[in-house]
């Protein structure tokens, strides 16, 4: 069966950035990323989520992390410059950033939103986020990812 590439792998290599695809079983609703990591054959540390949130300036913010970790709002908002931030209601998401929960890559969301990256992805040589549909994910380094989203690094997320 021939891969069907995404807005994410197609954005990929019109910047000329390596990346492999990863895919993995699924139905129509969204699993956990730890379940992904699994079904992907990866350690969960390499596998991020993108969580989409709201500063209290009502700025959206892109948070991504590790899969395994939770995203802690007051260090978010800290890395964000706001009083605080609160992740946006599940039904925004698609008007948002042109992508459904399970399927949120940090790449080639609708605008470019700030976005910070828990400072664990500089430990990985290659990191996997979403290929911006459910079931597929795409494997870069973090340096390219960092460098196309115009990314910041900075403490935003705890052990799950």
């Amino acid at each position: 069966m021939a891969e069907q590439k995404t807005n994410v792998m197609r954005l990929l290599e019109q910047k000329k950035i390596k990346y492999t695809a990863h895919g993995y079983p699924h139905g129509d609703e969204a699993v956990d990323g730890v379940t992904v990591a699994e079904m992907t054959g990866q350690d969960p540390a390499r596998v991020f989520k993108t969580l989409v949130a709201r500063g209290a300036s009502k700025r959206i913010y892109v948070f991504v992390i590790p899969v395994a970790m939770e995203l802690e709002l007051k260090k978010a908002a800290k890395a964000a410059g706001e009083k605080s931030v609160a992740m946006i209601h599940v039904s925004e998401l698609n008007g948002l950033t042109g992508y459904v929960r399970g399927g949120c890559s940090p790449i080639g969301m609708k605008k470019l939103f700030p976005s910070f990256y828990h400072s664990s992805i500089t430990e990985q040589e290659t990191i996997m986020v979403s290929a911006g549909k459910i079931g597929a994910q795409v494997e870069l380094r973090p340096e390219d990812l960092i460098s196309l989203t115009r990314g910041k690094i900075a403490d935003i997320a705890a052990k799950g």
